[in-house]
């Protein structure tokens, strides 16, 4: 039983048991002593027995039962004192003691020291939860560590400057030490963690550029500046292409398509992994479908481009997959994904907003020769475009009608969402893509029309997560997939199950064209690989590299 609702009972039982002992008190004084007493007379002398303070005038009584009747009263009080506290008190201690956290917490080893709470690192521990890594916050704030133990989180109350708070969560067996505070307290932590534990390598997290390289001066084994890497990874993913080079390349024709598909928060995607996709098979509704499993060639994640193997990466609503494959394949996984395909172009960007985000983005596309267009409210050289991003009029000129994407790089979420309304309502298939600087924002983006929305917090917790833990994906640094057409050299004679093309390549094979001019795009593991055929491959430069190397 709860230990609050165990409380409440006893004080409800303790009320009654006086207000019963008073009645009795005043009805006997008036039988049996011929005295009659007030009720407040009689309270009066009930709580002088239930406190043990001693009797007045009253005492003593001369009826028999009158005497009983207080050796009753008396051994009730002393019962109801004594049941108080196994029953009441020491369960509310306990309780009480139990949302207090430690300032120490010893036998830890293999952990991540995270040093103070933030949005960055609430995401990193989320991945650090999901890979079964052990943790501990140290929290110097008492109200927001209690918060955080009672929410079940492993943390501290502690200074995370001190030395002796960073030897008390045993900071020398730890995996790795994140600093997540404002950029003095930062220096000071990474100095203590290094004269504590020199070994251990310490992350940082770093709000100023210009600060960056004293946290790296102080022993930080690497800065992160999240709205940079929110602002390349934005970049990253607008300018993405995909590149075909495929000799007769119209021989594909209308059965082969290659697609983004965004996966939608509660589809049957999300939160799964690509191994437990469950796509259904065009041929097989009733079963799983590999084939569409492998469609996916290459997929994005939190403003990173993964090429396979990727099957363990999880995905969710800040995934989308690049898909190639025959179209009742890619409509399957779309389906799966609760969203629709978008057909791959490269044209004009608009980009909302000339921030440290928005800033990257258009240097990355005048670098990649994409033609942009830059919106802001503030008047600026790099503006092409003055005036309030959430005015039909000013998007109208800045051309967001013909644009191929529209990136919503703004400051605050409310204006981003507000934007986002606008931009649907003017470009109903134009691509949007947002950031946002609070998790909870990221939904709300997706109903408003968004299709990829990065979130601040969630790309440094991802991007600390794979730093800490070196985690086994592969991040390919080219931005563009390729397709190209290969002869199968030594593949030839193997089926593709055999070969394991995308498992040691990362590269897909996505349809083979065979010597009479006909293109299977309904491949499955055990498909032959003739001599006479040609592989259409997809791949970033560096996987098809280790393709040609295969063969």
């Amino acid at each position: 039983m709860d230990t609050y609702r165990l409380a409440r009972r006893y004080v409800m039982g303790l009320v009654a048991t006086i207000l019963l002992f008073t009645v009795l008190y005043s009805v006997g004084m008036s039988a049996f002593e011929g005295e009659p007493r007030s009720f407040l007379r009689s309270l009066v002398v009930v709580m002088q027995t239930f406190t043990t303070v001693g009797y007045g005038e009253d005492a003593p009584w001369t009826s028999p039962l009158m005497n009983v009747f207080v050796v009753t009263m008396q051994a009730a009080s002393l019962v109801l004192i004594f049941s108080a506290v196994p029953v009441v008190i020491v369960p509310l201690l306990e309780q009480s003691l139990a949302r207090t956290p430690s300032s120490s917490r010893e036998g830890l080893s293999d952990h991540v020291v995270v040093c103070t709470a933030t949005t960055h690192t609430e995401s990193l521990i989320d991945e650090l939860v999901d890979r079964e890594v052990p943790y501990v916050i140290v929290e110097p704030d008492r109200e927001v560590a209690t918060d955080l133990h009672e929410r079940d989180y492993e943390v501290v109350h502690g200074d995370p400057k001190s030395m002796e708070t960073l030897e008390r969560v045993s900071v020398g067996d730890a995996r790795a030490v994140v600093s997540d505070a404002d950029d003095e307290v930062d220096l000071n932590v990474i100095t203590s963690a290094k004269e504590v534990a020199p070994e251990v390598p310490v992350y940082s997290i770093a709000t100023d550029e210009d600060l960056a390289e004293y946290h790296r001066l102080a022993g930080a084994d690497r800065t992160f500046l999240p709205r940079k890497l929110l602002g390349n990874g934005i970049a990253n993913k607008v300018r993405n292409t995909v590149e075909v080079d495929v000799d007769g390349a119209a021989t594909l024709g209308e059965d082969f398509g290659i697609a983004e598909i965004p996966v939608a928060r509660g589809s049957e995607l999300d939160g799964k992994r690509l191994t437990e996709s469950g796509f259904r098979d065009p041929a097989d509704p009733g079963g799983p479908s590999d084939r569409s499993a492998k469609s996916v060639v290459g997929v994005w994640s939190l403003g990173q481009f993964h090429v396979p193997p990727f099957e363990a990466l999880p995905l969710n609503d800040q995934t989308v997959l690049l898909t190639a494959g025959r179209p009742v394949t890619l409509d399957s996984v779309a389906n799966s994904a609760g969203s629709s395909t978008k057909t791959y172009d490269r044209g004009r960007v608009v980009v909302a907003g000339s921030g440290v985000v928005g800033t990257l983005v258009s240097d990355a596309l005048v670098e990649d020769g994409i033609d942009r267009t830059v919106v802001d409210i503030e008047d600026d050289p790099r503006v092409d475009v003055q005036g309030d991003v959430t005015d039909e009029e000013v998007l109208e000129a800045a051309g967001v009608d013909d644009a191929r994407t529209v990136v919503l790089a703004l400051d605050d979420d409310t204006v981003t969402l507000v934007a986002s309304f606008v931009v649907r309502d003017l470009a109903p298939d134009v691509e949007v893509v947002a950031r946002a600087n609070q998790t909870e924002s990221v939904p709300k983006l997706y109903r408003a029309g968004v299709d990829y929305v990065l979130a601040l917090s969630t790309v440094a917790g991802r991007l600390l997560a794979t730093a800490i833990l070196d985690a086994d994906q592969s991040i390919d640094l080219d931005r563009g997939i390729r397709l190209v057409d290969r002869s199968p050299g030594a593949l030839a004679g193997q089926s593709l199950g055999e070969a394991a093309v995308r498992e040691r390549t990362g590269c897909t094979v996505v349809a083979i064209e065979h010597r009479d001019g006909r293109v299977s795009a309904d491949l499955r593991d055990w498909t032959d690989i003739e001599p006479s055929d040609r592989l259409v491959v997809a791949g970033t430069e560096n996987a098809l590299d280790r393709f040609d190397e295969l063969r």
